[in-house]
């Protein structure tokens, strides 16, 4: 009898594990990418060295303090390594968890949010920007140096693609621009507020004329939060973080966290050399005394103003998991985010149908951008990588980050690949070098 019953005993033990598992996997937030060796994905381990060698040659002069390189092919993690210190004041070695302001790697985290509104009908792309902001209904554009009424409303699609004829306020010999710092968008206490100091200024050009990097992305956060009816931070961490287990994943750092945010830097123009950020950059990355001007997102703990264009903080480990999640057609360890019928729109050159202004050859031409590169719906994407001058595939995805981060996802290599640092204004040649490394390692293509 005592034997039935340990039996029993162990049985029901045995059950319990069985469901905690089978609990666990179907969740799919305890799954790590697995790791595997390169010569079973079609690429050399001893190749993919390099890119240690050169990360080390970087760090070793003086170029960046520390970095991370994360390589993935078919969903398996290749490589993944941190190389040098914190920062140029901070000598302790750089940890793979180490937390990295995103800059504008957050705007492919917004694009995906967006879609997932879109695919759940709430707004098309040809709907006008004021049916959700009216902030932005009477809008007026700078033309000839004089502010007359728009020809047309810009459109969700525009904002998708940076033609919508806004700005950032880059450029101080531009009325536009200068408006721009005189609004001081990014004092804003929230993206409530960021709309309607938006919708006091004028647009660059006419929606759809021509391409522009601007602060569209931070808009779309504002239709975001209307749409989703809820801020922009608890919809991204209900919709994509907590589903994808991004757990280092935010627009703030808490405080326990503080001790892994690492200090970001700049080239000081006087002297060349790296230097600690403190305070205030201005948009060439350097310091800057422009009252207001905190383009470098200064406060990452009491955050109140959500930029969804750049106010992201993360890890590789957790930009990996969502840069996996677009390469594996939406979805990751069976939690599906987005289709994959729309992620290959997203992903498609947009630029062609979007431009209406056409040249006098009757083709239209995204302005702003050289001829090998186009824009998709919240990610650049190679037409052309022969003219791009860079190894690569046609079709390959990305988006980089004002200090230095930058991600590629490869869809005919099935290949994700993160750089991570902390170094604005001027870029070193890392990141090309970083492709030059990545793609030497391929053993068997699948072009």
């Amino acid at each position: 009898m005592r034997f039935l019953q340990i039996g029993m005993f162990v049985s029901s033990v045995l059950v319990v594990g069985i469901v905690a598992v089978l609990l666990s996997s179907s969740d799919g937030m305890s799954q790590e990418l697995p790791t595997t060796k390169a010569e079973r994905v079609g690429m050399s381990s001893e190749r993919l060295n390099r890119i240690s060698e050169l990360s080390k040659a970087y760090v070793a002069s003086g170029q960046i303090p520390g970095l991370i390189t994360m390589v993935a092919r078919d969903g398996k993690i290749v490589h993944f390594e941190a190389n040098g210190q914190r920062g140029i004041d901070d000598l302790r070695p750089l940890k793979k968890d180490d937390l990295f302001r995103l800059f504008s790697m957050t705007k492919p985290v917004t694009a995906v949010a967006i879609m997932q509104l879109y695919e759940q009908g709430k707004f098309q792309l040809r709907d006008p920007v004021s049916k959700f902001v009216p902030e932005l209904k009477n809008l007026k554009v700078m033309k000839d140096g004089e502010l007359v009424p728009v020809a047309r409303e810009m459109t969700m699609h525009n904002l998708l693609t940076h033609t919508a004829g806004l700005s950032y306020g880059f450029d101080p010999n531009d009325p536009v621009d200068r408006a721009y710092v005189d609004a001081k968008l990014w004092e804003a206490k929230d993206l409530d507020e960021f709309a309607a100091r938006l919708g006091k200024l004028p647009l660059k050009f006419e929606p759809g004329t021509q391409w522009h990097y601007s602060v569209a992305v931070d808009l779309t956060g504002v239709v975001i939060e209307r749409l989703g009816d809820q801020p922009l931070n608890t919809y991204l961490k209900e919709q994509l973080f907590r589903p994808l287990d991004m757990r280092d994943t935010s627009f703030v750092v808490p405080d326990e966290k503080l001790e892994r945010f690492l200090p970001n830097h700049f080239v000081d123009p006087k002297d060349g050399e790296l230097k600690v950020v403190d305070g205030q950059l201005g948009s060439a990355g350097i310091p800057s005394d422009i009252p207001g001007n905190c383009f470098a997102m200064c406060d990452y703990q009491n955050v109140t103003l959500f930029a969804a264009g750049g106010g992201l903080v993360s890890t590789a480990r957790d930009y990996m998991r969502f840069a996996e999640m677009l390469r594996n057609g939406g979805t990751l360890n069976g939690i599906r985010i987005l289709s994959p019928k729309t992620i290959g729109y997203m992903t498609s050159n947009h630029l062609p149908a979007v431009l209406w202004k056409k040249g006098d050859d009757g083709q239209s031409r995204p302005t702003g951008l050289p001829a090998f590169l186009g824009f998709g719906l919240g990610v650049g994407v190679i037409t052309d990588p022969v003219s791009a001058g860079i190894v690569g595939s046609k079709g390959e995805y990305f988006w980089n980050g004002a200090s230095g981060a930058a991600f590629w996802i490869d869809p005919v290599e099935d290949i994700v690949v993160i750089g991570l640092m902390q170094r604005m204004g001027e870029w070193p040649i890392y990141q090309p070098d970083l492709k030059t490394t990545t793609y030497q390692a391929i053993t068997e293509s699948k072009e």
